[in-house]
């Protein structure tokens, strides 16, 4: 019983981290595509 219970705590943490990863990562890269486009607009308002 308690091997049953760890291994579904072990693998629920292990995807729960997965996850957690890919998404922080995903919003990264959306956080730097929208900075280089602000940083376009103002470059583009100063010329």
């Amino acid at each position: 019983m308690i091997k049953t219970i760890l291994i579904i705590i072990l693998s629920v943490t292990f995807f729960g981290i997965l996850f957690f990863i890919l998404v922080r990562n995903a919003l990264k890269r959306k956080l730097e595509i929208l900075i280089e486009e602000e940083k376009n607009k103002k470059s583009d308002k100063l010329n």
